[in-house]
């Protein structure tokens, strides 16, 4: 026994001393005679420390050095703003603003009698059933809290205040909800996030969902949301075999009732380019979707090569609006702003013009692009929103088109100001994957996304809940719609649908407050 012990000892000391001084003494060596990095060569061991901090770096800002409005692109209160109510349906805050109301701004102009909520056009009807978090007891080190069953006002519209897309065509889009999903594309983001969000949204009701430029797949069609197909530079989804436009595969898509429009895109506010997807992404069952080869690389063309012109581009929104009698719109960037008003000219006077225009500012998100497009190329939805829609109105086009705004618009106030600014419907993207979960881990490119959202690898979607998730979605979508109410009733009117550039002002670094009076009434 004694022996027995002495060798049960013996190995216990090799584990805890000899074999991790081993694995260290390999360490050192390394490092020490390694060229890619000085700081290894001339402190091994240590100067690993150096790297260990600089990789968890973001989540050591996010969580603990990183004030709560100072972070990018979405601050720690920005997060907040999405997570808390589609998690608890709770926008309440206490004690004050966290704003800096020194800093230059709009702000929503209120007016000295509001209405009341029973002057307010909102339908109740029918009720949502949806599941809210209730936190029973928080301290520091705990939280308890309980999922409960409960049901909620869709905040609808009501008839007389719908949106209407392509109110001419064959089959137009009615809408009693001003907030919809924004383009993400199923391969950018995993089968279980699209399928919490499909679910989510069509419990909603009166939203919709993009397809993004990636094509359909089972999982947009889960909760039988509606759905407007994106076409992209690529075609993915509507392309032959050598990647030219199949027509007869757009009216197959036509033909599908969710699919309520298309939606042709010419960029997106983080990247006026194409697509692109790492290979890793590229699954079977994705390229089988886009029409493309399994795990490999892909990239979309940055320009259609159909056309290369606003007449071009017209001409092709005529033709799938012929083809699949549907509503047809682009989606754009705003740039060089004679464009768009050339744009909005030859519209007037060839008669072909899109049902709708989405509008994404350069503010907006994205999987994967580069640096330097993300950063400096487009301008923001602040500046973009009032001059298409100036340039609508002076071409007198602008009742024929609905302008559908995007670009880090995810709280009520945002959004009404998109609404004032002359947007007619707002989208938004990056909300809806916090409210699937996402960190902001800022990896959405290389498919390791720690919370399954940004990825396609089983082992990571794992951690998705798809029901879960879902009822997020839902909770996010009622709550933004409740907040725009709140708004609306501060301005004095009815319904969000009513707020045009006379509910909004702009404060200069100088406190001095500047009407806008460069847009005409919605």
């Amino acid at each position: 026994m004694a022996e027995m012990a002495s060798v049960i000892l013996l190995s216990m000391v090799v584990v805890i001393l000899i074999i991790p001084g081993l694995l260290m003494l390999y360490a050192f060596l390394t490092d020490r005679n390694q060229k890619r990095h000085a700081v290894l060569k001339n402190y091994p061991l240590i100067g690993r420390v150096r790297y260990f901090l600089e990789s968890i770096g973001p989540e050591l800002r996010q969580y603990l050095f990183t004030e709560d409005n100072t972070g990018k692109p979405f601050s720690r209160k920005d997060y907040q703003d999405v997570v808390l109510p589609a998690k608890y349906k709770r926008r309440l805050e206490g004690f004050g603003s966290k704003r800096d109301f020194d800093q230059q701004g709009y702000y929503i102009r209120n007016t000295l009698f509001p209405k009341l909520k029973e002057e307010l056009s909102i339908q109740h009807s029918p009720l949502i059933d949806t599941k809210i978090y209730h936190v029973d007891k928080e301290n520091l080190f705990s939280r308890k809290e309980h999922r409960q069953s409960k049901q909620v006002s869709p905040y609808l519209l009501k008839e007389e205040h719908e949106v209407v897309i392509g109110p001419n065509v064959k089959h137009p889009f009615r809408l009693r909800g001003l907030i919809g999903m924004s383009g993400m594309s199923y391969g950018a983001l995993g089968d279980r996030a699209i399928s919490a969000l499909s679910i989510g949204l069509g419990r909603a009701g009166g939203t919709w969902m993009n397809t993004g430029e990636g094509g359909l797949s089972a999982y947009h069609f889960k909760g039988n949301v509606d759905i407007i197909m994106q076409i992209g530079p690529g075609l993915y989804g509507v392309r032959t075999s050598d990647g030219k436009m199949s027509w007869e595969q757009l009216k197959q898509k036509a033909a599908i009732t969710q699919i309520k429009a298309f939606e042709i895109k010419l960029a997106q506010g983080a990247k006026t380019r194409g697509g692109h997807l790492e290979a890793e992404k590229v699954t079977e069952e994705i390229a089988r979707n886009r029409g493309i080869e399994p795990f490999k690389a892909n990239d979309s063309p940055n320009r259609f090569h159909q056309f290369d012109n606003v007449y071009g581009l017209l001409d092709f929104v005529e033709e799938v609006r012929s083809v699949s009698e549907k509503p047809v719109g682009i989606k754009i960037v705003v740039g060089q702003e004679e464009e768009i008003h050339q744009l909005a000219e030859v519209m007037k006077t060839s008669g072909k013009i899109p049902d709708f225009i989405s509008v994404d500012g350069g503010e907006g998100g994205t999987g994967a692009t580069f640096q330097e497009l993300t950063d400096s190329v487009g301008l923001p939805i602040k500046s973009a929103i009032p001059i298409l829609h100036q340039a609508l109105i002076k071409a007198g086009v602008r009742d024929q088109v609905k302008i559908i705004a995007s670009g880090k618009l995810f709280t009520p106030d945002r959004m009404a100001l998109a609404l004032a600014l002359g947007a007619d419907l707002v989208q938004a993207a990056r909300a809806f994957m916090i409210t699937t979960g996402c960190i902001m881990a800022q990896v959405c490119h290389t498919n390791h996304c720690p919370v399954g959202v940004a990825t396609t690898d089983p082992k990571l979607q794992r951690g998705l809940d798809i029901e879960e998730k879902s009822y997020r979605v839902t909770n996010y979508v009622l709550s933004i719609r409740e907040g725009l109410y709140n708004i609306a009733s501060a301005a004095g009117v009815e319904s969000p649908s009513q707020l045009n550039e006379r509910h909004i002002a702009f404060k200069d670094l100088y406190h001095v407050v500047h009407k806008n009076h460069l847009m005409t009434h919605k």
